[in-house]
């Protein structure tokens, strides 16, 4: 292994952190745009709670509401013209990842002049790499994609139907407000979505990174085996706090950089799974679990060693002789735990049929490639290689 680790996010993890926001948030800026999604912050309580704590700290704020679940760059746009007549100097993101994806990105266009999309890789690259962004403040109200602790924003144009990602370090967080109790009202569903979405950013590393990495390996095995056993809890009793804890630390963990480091990881069934999103704006995570299972069936075949270890460490299977024997009956426990959760593990259950795989697949490569014409991964994929996933998947 050979690499650099960087992550200067200030992390406030524990029950009852909101009521400290004010007095994050005054370190860095006197006047905040507060991002929030559809509305469920304001039904549940938390927007009032935040707003109270800005308002004993004298912090003074405007809002920049709707943000889609999988934010669009006009919102983008909208949020960045807000900052900018309103003359804000922090960025808060109150809500799930679209919502700190979209604070992200609306803190560094606020100060570029030109169309926010340059920011966003399309095409093999960007136009525009930002450099310097507004200090943000994440208040993940969702446990899932560990958006609050790292510097990468998943995008999708509108117009053009591409979402890509962003990911540079003047996009980090200056600080996460993490507090279970925001969680305990996500519904069952919304539950298991993020308890799918966390352990896919897991599997990605784990299968689709560099040999000879054993720490990163029982990091990721750890953050599995801890949302399997607590993510069911949460689902069952949305009010125990305890499960709705150790399923929030685990999404953390998952993408703040941790699991990965030093592993040089691929993320193919997340490519995938954008483009999917962008064409039919299902939710992300059910997208990821209709995918997942069937990729990893594909790619068992050429490391059969490696899904037999991933069934022996995380269901405790026999070594027995054959690696793909063993290494498929984990694939399939795995499949049986995201529909014992309610995930969606087929893309008809989405309402997605076979007729643009073509299309689906060429988009995915065309946004990434590995200069070869194929998606990144192990093994990297052609064009027919993700059309047959999808078949599978169906």
């Amino acid at each position: 292994m050979n690499f650099k680790f960087y992550n200067p996010t200030r992390l406030l993890f524990g029950a009852g952190n909101l009521s400290r926001l004010g007095e994050v948030i005054s370190e860095k800026g006197k006047r905040a745009l507060l991002v929030t999604g559809g509305g469920s912050v304001k039904h549940n309580g938390t927007f009032a709670k935040a707003v109270a704590s800005l308002d004993k700290a004298g912090v003074a704020f405007v809002e920049c509401s709707g943000i889609e679940p999988n934010p669009r760059i006009s919102s983008v746009i909208r949020g960045a013209q807000i900052v900018r007549e309103e003359k804000c100097d922090i960025i808060v993101a109150l809500g799930g990842g679209s919502t700190m994806d979209a604070s992200k990105l609306i803190a560094a266009a606020a100060l570029y002049d030109g169309n926010p999309w340059d920011m966003i890789l399309h095409g093999q690259e960007h136009v525009h790499i930002p450099t310097e962004a507004l200090p943000v403040v994440t208040v993940p109200t969702l446990a899932a994609t560990g958006s609050e602790m790292n510097c990468g924003a998943v995008i999708t144009n509108e117009e053009t139907s591409v979402k890509s990602f962003i990911k540079n370090d003047c996009l980090y967080p200056f600080a996460a407000i993490v507090d279970p109790e925001l969680t305990v009202s996500v519904p069952k569903d919304q539950t298991a979505y993020g308890i799918c979405d966390l352990i896919t950013h897991v599997t990605e590393g784990y299968f689709n990174g560099i040999d000879g990495t054993p720490i990163q390996d029982r990091f990721a095995e750890s953050v599995i085996l801890t949302a399997m056993e607590w993510g069911p809890k949460a689902i069952a009793n949305g009010n125990d706090l305890e499960a709705r804890t150790q399923v929030q630390w685990a999404a953390l963990v998952a993408l703040n950089g941790w699991v990965q480091a030093g592993t040089n990881y691929a993320a193919p069934v997340h490519f995938i799974g954008h483009t999917i999103s962008a064409y039919h704006d299902v939710t992300h995570a059910a997208g990821l679990a209709a995918i997942n299972p069937s990729w990893m069936r594909f790619a068992a075949k050429t490391r059969p060693a490696r899904f037999k270890q991933f069934a022996r460490r995380i269901f405790e299977l026999p070594a027995g002789k054959d690696d793909l024997v063993c290494a498929m009956k984990g694939i399939d426990l795995f499949e049986e735990f995201l529909v014992s959760i309610g995930c969606p593990t087929s893309l008809s259950q989405l309402g997605i049929d076979d007729k643009l795989f073509a299309t689906y697949a060429k988009e995915t490569i065309r946004v990434i490639n590995d200069g070869n014409g194929r998606l990144p991964g192990r093994p990297a994929m052609s064009e027919q290689d993700i059309v047959d996933v999808l078949k599978a998947a169906l």
